[in-house]
């Protein structure tokens, strides 16, 4: 298992795209229910726990070998909004060109083939941390990681928000992510029909908003 890996996969700079989707802080904001640091740690929070976990207990079945595609099936029934379904599946082949590149692996190859249009992004980084010689836990940490990551990185861009205390939210959450990704990892274990179906219903409803504006900052 090499450390290294996990570093480089969890890098905001890999090239797999996450950087232009803002995990529905965009709306967040523009409705006022981010304005602070506060706001933006009970936004991060509240994603972590619930599609943060689900996309964690994804990957870490993916890294556990369970099977990708069956997988992807229950990706889709746990996002019943189509633009995050579009988002999830567009994350995905861009990651999956990176992780190819990076990795290259049957296994992913294999997906690639059976999912030409792109499977869900968490599968295929539970796929890629296989690949790359990780666990399933920690593919759960990058998953959950990335959920709140990339809408403390948004909204440094869109309220001007000082970037250390967007970190120093990060840092905050660190054990409750510790605990998310333990939590995922654990289910994993026990198969597919075992993994948490959490949601949070209100990013459903303002990603259907998102994708319908004409102007936007972030593809969702």
């Amino acid at each position: 298992m090499s450390r290294a890996a996990l570093l480089v996969l969890a890098d905001g700079r890999f090239p797999a795209g996450v950087h232009a989707h803002s995990g529905g802080a965009e709306p967040a904001v523009t409705q006022g229910r981010i304005r602070t640091a506060d706001d933006l740690a009970a936004f991060c929070r509240g994603r972590l726990h619930t599609t943060g976990l689900t996309a964690a207990a994804l990957a870490a079945a993916a890294a556990h070998g369970h099977d990708p595609l069956a997988l992807d099936e229950a990706a889709d029934a746990r996002t019943p909004s189509p633009a995050l379904r579009a988002t999830a599946r567009k994350l995905g082949r861009q990651l999956m060109r990176a992780a190819r590149a990076t990795w290259p692996s049957p296994e992913l190859d294999a997906l690639a083939t059976g999912r030409p249009r792109g499977a869900h992004q968490p599968v295929v980084l539970g796929l890629t941390a296989r690949a790359a010689g990780l666990g399933p836990e920690d593919a759960a940490h990058c998953a959950a990681y990335e959920t709140v990551s990339g809408p403390a990185t948004a909204v440094v861009r869109l309220l001007s928000l000082d970037p250390f205390h967007a970190t120093a939210v990060l840092a905050r959450l660190a054990p409750e992510l510790d605990r998310v990704a333990g939590q995922a990892a654990e289910a994993a274990r026990h198969g597919i029909d075992a993994l948490p179906a959490a949601s949070a219903p209100l990013l459903d409803i303002t990603a259907e908003a998102h994708a319908a504006w004409s102007v936007r900052l972030f593809a969702s």
